[in-house]
């Protein structure tokens, strides 16, 4: 179910496998992820990711120059992640069609967003308002292959039995989420702006605050923009019993990419049965 309302980072990673062909689009899979300004995308064939790019122009979705031959090619599937600015999660016997728009007046909407709302797994719904300009270049490739930008990224981490102790985070844009599963289903979710490490660990902290979970027996998995031995993990495993990055893998990948950096990305493709109408 999808309801329409109308109401950078400084890296930038590309990878091309050799295998890669636009000949041969019509059996891959192409995973997009917008940002307010930029969007990354992914191709896959057959459980293998054969390509990445980090950081393009917005612009380039609605009116593509640089990627023409690539965004317009014809693909068996193609999944598109819109990103959330302000969100609530609600039941999902509680999200009819009548009750979602008065939710809705509870984001924070401002004028050109739009107010989505989306089956985020079986028990929960997320109203969601995202940037006009991101909804308007993903209807290019049609709403029915839209979803939340991190419904993967959490059915990835709900199928690999998530335990009651552990926390997991996925940073980008100097942007956290934080998650927690018990027993196997979701009980938090929510993303926090953050500036500096320290901030990134108060965030971490008042989650776990907030779940009553004891600091010194919980692990944080940690995905997105984060190195195996950078400031942030060192920070946070100061605090925490162990802060680690996710080696979860969805799909195959190159030894050049580390799992944890393209988990995001990769888990739409988890989303690919996915009904969005």
């Amino acid at each position: 179910m999808l309801l329409l309302l109308t109401g950078m980072s400084e890296h930038n990673y590309t990878y091309h496998d050799d295998s890669f062909s636009l000949d041969k689009t019509e059996g891959y899979t192409l995973l997009i992820q917008v940002e307010s300004n930029t969007f990354s995308y992914a191709i896959s064939n057959k459980g293998h990711l054969i390509a990445w790019s980090e950081n393009h122009p917005l612009d380039e979705l609605s009116d593509p120059q640089e990627l023409l031959d690539l965004l317009s090619a014809r693909y068996h599937q193609v999944i598109l992640g819109l990103p959330a600015q302000n969100f609530t999660l609600i039941p999902k016997d509680l999200a009819t069609v009548e009750r979602i728009p008065h939710i809705a007046r509870f984001l924070d909407v401002k004028a050109g967003n739009k107010v989505l709302a989306q089956a985020l797994d079986d028990d929960n719904v997320i109203v969601y308002n995202a940037p006009g300009t991101a909804v308007d270049a993903a209807e290019e490739f049609g709403l029915r292959n839209t979803v939340f930008t991190s419904k993967g990224w959490l059915t990835a981490i709900a199928q690999n039995n998530p335990g009651s102790n552990d926390l997991y985070l996925n940073i980008e844009n100097n942007r956290v989420e934080i998650c927690y599963f018990a027993p196997g289903k979701l009980r938090f979710y929510n993303a926090f702006d953050f500036t500096g490490d320290d901030e990134l660990v108060y965030y971490a902290a008042l989650v776990a605050g907030e779940l009553n979970l004891d600091a010194r027996l919980t692990t944080l998995h940690l995905s997105g923009d984060v190195d195996e031995n950078g400031s942030k993990l060192n920070r946070l495993a100061a605090f925490f019993k162990k802060a680690e990055v996710n080696t979860l893998q969805v799909l195959q990948l190159p030894k050049e990419i580390v799992p944890h950096r393209v988990l995001s990305i990769a888990s739409l493709s988890l989303c690919a049965s996915s009904e969005v109408a």
